[in-house]
């Protein structure tokens, strides 16, 4: 029943409840916590942008991003190359959950687990709404094309990198164009 603009549910209203939320996609459905592990491996996007080294001021603790990428990120598919092992060859990587979802203020507006955490919905160009991996990357949102493998730079050169932002999407509308100049 509908009450000065709002939607109120009775006691007969649980069934519908039960049939809405199971009709509804996981990440609509269920907070970051509740989710099975492949459901959250799914809200990973494919960006890489979480792979990127960053530096912290140790006067102020600001994070300084760089455009400077793990070693293990291969800057094409974005993609860690040995994620199931990733940690005994980078011991310094965050494993990302729900509760370091909530503490790291440099996860970019774009992440989908910043998103869903945030009841924002994920964005248009999301594997799991386009059906495609490479939407990431035709709107502008992945790594691709702009990052360096720290592999070929010397740690002490990471300054040289600093990044402001995350470069801005591309609009719904320009992401045809951009998949059809691949």
């Amino acid at each position: 029943m509908t009450k000065a603009g709002k939607t109120t549910h009775g006691a007969g209203d649980k069934a519908n409840d039960a049939i809405s939320s199971e009709t509804l996609p996981f990440w609509e459905a269920k907070t970051l916590d509740e989710m099975s592990p492949g459901e959250w491996e799914s809200l990973c996007d494919g960006c890489g942008r979480c792979c990127l080294n960053k530096i912290e001021d140790e006067d102020n603790g600001k994070i300084f991003l760089t455009k400077v990428a793990c070693r293990l990120l291969d800057l094409r598919s974005c993609q860690c190359r040995d994620y199931p092992n990733r940690q005994a060859h980078v011991p310094d990587c965050i494993q990302i959950d729900p509760a370091e979802v909530r503490r790291l203020s440099w996860l970019p507006e774009s992440c989908g687990y910043r998103r869903v955490e945030e009841k924002r919905g994920l964005a248009w160009w999301h594997p799991l709404l386009s059906g495609s991996p490479e939407t990431v990357h035709a709107a502008g949102i992945s790594l691709r094309g702009w990052a360096k493998s720290e592999r070929r730079i010397k740690a002490e050169n990471f300054t040289r990198y600093l990044i402001e932002d995350f470069p801005a999407a591309l609009a719904p509308d320009d992401q045809a164009k951009s998949l059809n100049t691949d």
